[in-house]
């Protein structure tokens, strides 16, 4: 019998000898992870202000504010003109709008008449440049003839610093028969 002799070799097998090593992969990339949707911000909701009436007169829920000693509008009575704007829209019937203008006591009167006028037609262009006919508005000044409040408080002062819109004609129509300019001055033209 015979026994083979052992050399003291000795063999690896390997599955996959002669084979590549496969290339190491980067790991997948994590996507960045995405952020909560910004909260998106909603424009202020302006309140819709509505027009209402007091007999013929426009009945707004607040002044028109000029610069001191002025005609000019001051920005904050946008709101409230724009209301205006939406009557003049709304009532095709009005064939005009007397927008007065009235003073405090405060100084000269021949000036505070000036005044009265000055901000009665600076009222009416404004509602022109945003659109409306200028056929259709009357400004007229009063000065300080017909006071709503008290000239020896602030608080009446106030009140007799205003502005008011009142219906003159419908149709082409005086209103009761009344003079449509209403016993004030004439301001101008706002066609102008």
């Amino acid at each position: 019998m015979m026994v083979a002799a052992g050399t003291g070799c000795t063999a690896k097998a390997s599955f996959n000898a002669g084979a590549k090593e496969p290339e190491a992969q980067p790991a997948p990339a994590t996507p960045a992870p995405t952020p909560p949707p910004a909260e998106e911000k909603k424009p202020r909701r302006r309140m819709r202000m509505a027009f209402k009436m007091k007999g013929f007169q426009l009945d707004l829920p607040g002044p028109i504010n000029f610069e001191t000693g002025t005609a000019k509008i001051k920005p904050e009575s946008e709101e409230v003109l724009n209301i205006v704007h939406e009557f003049l829209v709304s009532r095709k019937d009005v064939s005009v709008l007397r927008v007065e203008g009235h003073t405090d006591d405060v100084g000269d009167d021949a000036k505070n008449q000036t005044l009265s006028e000055q901000r009665a037609l600076a009222v009416a262009q404004w509602l022109v440049a945003k659109g409306d006919d200028c056929k259709r508005l009357l400004p007229v000044g009063f000065g300080e003839t017909k006071p709503v409040g008290d000239n020896k408080t602030e608080e009446g002062k106030a009140l007799n610093r205003r502005t008011e819109f009142h219906i003159a004609a419908i149709d082409g129509k005086a209103v009761e028969n009344k003079p449509v300019d209403g016993g004030g001055k004439s301001a101008g033209d706002p066609c102008k």
